[in-house]
């Protein structure tokens, strides 16, 4: 490329950005030297938050409507289970290579395009006319999942000011554990009244409406730094961004271990008669909720790796109280509390490793932004393979009663790794000051 054009090059660039920013404004409606100034829940916010919540209703409600699945397709029961953990092991590797290819095309449009694909995926779901339809549909639906929250956390600076930057990424996340505590229940509502597909029906016309939404009022125009594919994996040469994805893969696999038997803990361990588990379960819901909302709070306390290495503590509560469990459950109440506790940890530290994947990737590798705003979703997804194969096999060999210990073990790796990045912090900051908490 001639010195000519590599300057024109650059002039269409910084013509291209300004561009951005203005639009970008106009769209959320504020100047563009003030994001996200004043309210917080500006329409903007509350598409992606909706997004985020339609993507959690259509993953989570398999689970509630499994028996009508099975009963209308013709299929066994527990070939309808595997739906679940079929999600999952696509939902882990497709995200952070789907984050990557979206990080070369224009941010709004790759977002509509994305939300397009889930609501094809979903069209499938209803329309299914067998169970390989239906898992061919729900392929589509986990190969975007990971990628459209990625996408959604790029848009921070645009719809939230600096100091709300937390806040909104605690709120993406906590529009999953919304959909499990309202949309859910609500889905399998319809399911029982109208049929399953009518489940399917709903998330699809809401959908539509949010599609519309979006495109009236997201940011436009906006193109985020470039780079070539495979040199956004460079990345992980960043041993930091390891810790925080160990962390977060262990800390979920702690909690998968007995989550994915939740209901039948509450059932056979616990005693709760059979009236009340909707009701148990929507309290742990509303404890998983404030888990992520607190967890915004907890995201504020620094830059870089800091919130996650402040918040070594959470791993070791959590670790005494799944090694409680076995005795706790031995009564109601105890029980109850133990696992109302566990929920409430279990998303503590979603914003805080957040942070640290954008904030090294921004100092380190800023033209793997989309890549690393990934990593939250992909390490979740790996721990909730890891905890509910490891839940499984101790289920069938030693017996329900004895997944906390399990758990345990994990949440002490979590803790361990967090200490390791502690470590690696002041042994950056000797070397090179404040800077090394970037």
């Amino acid at each position: 490329m001639t010195q000519e054009q590599n300057s024109a090059s650059q002039k269409n660039v910084k013509s291209e950005s300004s561009k951005a920013a203005v639009e970008s404004a106009a769209s959320a409606g504020r100047p563009a030297s003030a994001p996200g100034a004043g309210r917080f829940f500006t329409l903007p916010v509350i598409s992606l938050i909706s997004m985020s919540f339609m993507l959690g209703m259509s993953e989570f409600i398999v689970v509630g409507i499994l028996p009508d699945i099975a009963e209308g397709l013709n299929v066994p029961l527990t070939t309808v289970g595997g739906l679940v953990s079929l999600f999952a092991f696509v939902y882990a590797p497709a995200t952070p290579i789907g984050a990557s290819i979206s990080s070369r095309f224009e941010r709004f449009r790759t977002m509509i395009f994305l939300a397009v694909v889930f609501l094809i995926g979903n069209l499938m779901c209803a329309f299914a006319v067998g169970y390989g339809m239906l898992v061919a549909a729900r392929i589509v639906i986990a190969l975007i999942s990971g990628t459209t929250v990625a996408v959604s956390m790029t848009f921070a600076d645009d719809v939230a000011s600096k100091r709300n930057r937390t806040k909104f990424v605690a709120w993406v996340f906590s529009g999953f554990s919304i959909a499990s505590v309202f949309g859910v229940p609500i889905g399998t509502s319809i399911a029982n009244a109208f049929g399953w597909r009518w489940a399917f029906h709903v998330i699809n016309i809401l959908t539509v409406v949010l599609i519309v939404v979006m495109c009236l009022v997201l940011p436009k125009n906006h193109y985020g730094p470039k780079s070539r594919f495979l040199a956004q994996f460079f990345i992980f040469t960043e041993k930091r961004i390891w810790g925080g994805i160990l962390a977060v893969v262990f800390a979920a696999a702690s909690t998968y271990v007995f989550y994915t038997y939740l209901t039948p803990i509450l059932e056979q361990e616990i005693g709760i008669p059979a009236q009340y588990i909707s009701l148990a379960l929507g309290a742990y819901g509303v404890a998983c909720l404030a888990s992520n909302l607190y967890g915004g709070k907890l995201g504020d306390r620094g830059r870089g790796v800091v919130p996650l290495v402040k918040g070594r503590p959470i791993y070791l509560i959590q670790a005494v109280f799944m090694a409680a469990l076995p005795f706790a459950v031995l009564n109601i109440v105890v029980g109850c509390v133990v696992l109302l506790v566990l929920g409430f940890l279990m998303y503590l530290q979603n914003t805080a490793s957040q942070v640290l994947y954008m904030d090294v990737a921004a100092a380190t590798h800023p033209g793997s932004l989309n890549l690393a705003s990934s990593f939250n979703s992909m390490s979740f997804n790996i721990g909730i393979a890891l905890g509910s194969a490891v839940g499984g096999l101790v289920t069938d060999h030693i017996g329900m009663r004895w997944l906390g210990p399990f758990g345990a073990v994990f949440a002490v790796c979590a803790f361990l790794t967090a200490v390791w990045l502690n470590v690696d912090l002041k042994r950056r900051e000797a070397a090179g000051g404040g800077a090394a908490k970037a």
